[in-house]
């Protein structure tokens, strides 16, 4: 099975095309520090070909769950680097995935701070949880162009503490309605300046971000992760074709390893349209996620539409995922009520199959 071939993806060796996707768990406390309990929970996983960690904070007042783990400070880098090192030993490896929310937030999430995005258009038809219950989302305030190289900047210094913290690639979080997609889609910026207006100044920022990520751990281990069908946030795009074309056009101009497109329906004739544009204009690592199954998946990768897949609710429940797939074993089903916020139950504790993984050489 194509899936599991070895895949060189930048400067990394995978073992197999099975990645876990980013899964946003909330449990790295109120410091936002990873503990024994997120390496724990990534170690049990180390058996995918790549681990892309949850949206991993830039910033302190970047908060907009709770719990989520974090990696702009000292403790963070240290928190992190245990978690990288169980991964190690356990023979995988890890990306971190750099976030800022963006408009996505509250300032009683983040002391009184108001959250900050392209253009002051508040998040429509949802609220948030915080400390005084479920509220709207207010009207964030737009950046101003003179503060944009400040952000610039927290990804590079993320970037910079990535590496401290023993982490093999860094994936840019461009996705699912967070600060970077506030800028790429049109349905949320209406700048007038560099950053807005045409596709290429609504990408600005992203490739900022990136070429500072680059000249950090240089481009074989960065990569970046878009939802231009999602609508989660209350995102929209006029153009989207366009949109995914520039982006992998901008990221094989840079040598960059990998771009991850989180689909809504995988196999909708849209999404398969934009996923063609993503190979045709980018040659590096094509990695596609969302409902993907081992054989929907392998067949992806068969076709040459994908070069791996990333799997998140399978790898909630079933963390030695490849070994299941290899031998056909049923999977099992994760418990929704223990997704966010809660301790081991429903994190560190599903089992692995009795019997030892199957290696992914012997497989191919």
């Amino acid at each position: 099975m194509p899936l599991f071939s070895p895949l060189q993806m930048g400067a990394l060796a995978l073992p197999n095309r099975i990645l876990m996707a980013s899964l946003t768990r909330i449990r790295a406390g109120a410091q936002h520090i990873p503990g024994d309990l997120l390496a724990e929970y990534y170690r049990q996983r180390a058996s995918a070909g790549l681990i892309f960690t949850e949206a991993t904070m830039v910033a302190g007042d970047a908060r907009a769950f709770g719990e989520e783990a974090g990696l702009y400070g000292p403790a963070h880098v240290a928190g992190w680097r245990r978690v990288t090192d169980a991964v190690h030993a356990a023979g995988g490896r890890i990306a971190v995935q750099l976030w800022h929310p963006g408009r996505a937030t509250h300032p009683d999430l983040n002391g009184g701070v108001q959250p900050v995005s392209s253009s002051a258009k508040p998040l429509r038809g949802d609220v948030i949880s915080t400390p005084s219950g479920k509220q709207a989302y207010p009207t964030p305030r737009a950046l101003r162009t003179d503060e944009l190289p400040g952000i610039v900047e927290l990804f590079r210094r993320a970037a910079e503490n990535a590496k401290a913290a023993g982490f093999d690639a860094v994936l840019i979080h461009g996705a699912h309605g967070y600060l970077i997609d506030q800028f790429l889609r049109d349905g949320v910026n209406d700048r007038t300046d560099g950053y807005g207006g045409s596709i290429a100044n609504r990408a600005r920022l992203l490739f900022e971000i990136v070429d500072a990520a680059n000249g950090v751990l240089g481009p074989d281990r960065v990569g970046v992760r878009l939802s231009p069908y999602v609508q989660f946030n209350d995102m929209v795009d006029s153009d989207v074709p366009a949109l995914v074309a520039h982006v992998a056009a901008g990221l094989q101009e840079r040598g960059n390893a990998f771009f991850e497109m989180r689909h809504a329906k995988n196999d909708a004739p849209a999404e398969r349209e934009i996923a063609r544009l993503a190979r045709e204009n980018f040659r590096g690592a094509l990695i596609l996620n969302g409902g993907f199954t081992r054989e929907s998946g392998d067949a992806a990768i068969r076709e040459g539409r994908a070069d791996a897949i990333s799997y998140g609710l399978p790898f909630i429940a079933n963390p030695d995922l490849p070994a299941r797939f290899a031998k056909n074993a049923p999977l099992s089903a994760a418990d929704p009520s223990t997704f966010y916020g809660a301790g081991a139950k429903g994190y560190t504790d599903y089992p692995a199959l009795a019997a030892a993984p199957i290696e992914a050489r012997n497989l191919a």
